[in-house]
């Protein structure tokens, strides 16, 4: 039986909605990439959802990727509201199914810069008994360690839960630690993947 559902909150509870945010901030064609891949499509990008850096220090390391675009890199980097956006549906869907009986919690790959710049974004995180911010534990997914923390913490047995992701390799990794991981493609979709578990 399904008691637990685990959320990722970037592009399942909120849109990550880097590009518009670098288009507000007056980045557009050529530029609004190059930065792009020196930033958010680094793969040093995710190191700043791990905590370990002051935001600062992360900064700098994301310049270096692009020296010739610093000034535009900072500016961007420098306030991040607007980098995770709401959706509307988030709070009326746990309520839902927290109606069923159903404990509900998040695991999200998130910064603490981001957690601080976008607080009307995470309006949820009340509705939701618990979770894990990756910067406060010093963990990131799809690292198998972050997903049993989350277990371990709050008393969770991995066959009773489901978790939804947008990344699928997050979710191959939650089914390897025998969690029911799910792809997140929209909200329809995620409530069709609980019906078939029997989640009504």
């Amino acid at each position: 039986m399904i008691r637990n559902i685990v959320f990722d909150v970037g592009n399942v509870l909120t849109t990550y909605a880097w590009r518009e945010h670098f288009e507000e901030a007056g980045l557009h064609g050529d530029v609004l990439e190059r930065v792009a891949d020196a930033t958010v499509r680094s793969i040093l990008w995710s190191e700043v959802d791990r905590g370990v850096f002051s935001y600062n220090e992360f900064t700098d390391l994301m310049v270096k990727n692009a020296p010739e675009l610093e000034k535009e890199i900072r500016l961007v980097l420098k306030d991040l509201t607007g980098l995770v956006r709401r959706r509307d549906y988030a709070i009326p869907w746990i309520e839902e199914l927290r109606s069923k009986g159903l404990h509900t919690y998040y695991l999200s790959n998130f910064s603490a810069k981001v957690y601080a710049d976008c607080p009307e974004a995470l309006d949820f995180e009340s509705h939701l008994e618990g979770g894990i911010w990756s910067y406060r534990v010093q963990l990131i997914k799809p690292d198998p360690a972050i997903y049993k923390l989350l277990l371990k913490r709050y008393d969770l047995k991995p066959e009773e839960t489901v978790f939804f992701d947008d990344t699928p390799h997050n979710v191959y990794v939650a089914q390897m630690c025998g969690i029911h991981g799910i792809i997140f493609k929209d909200l329809e979709d995620a409530k069709a993947k609980l019906r078939e578990l029997g989640i009504e």
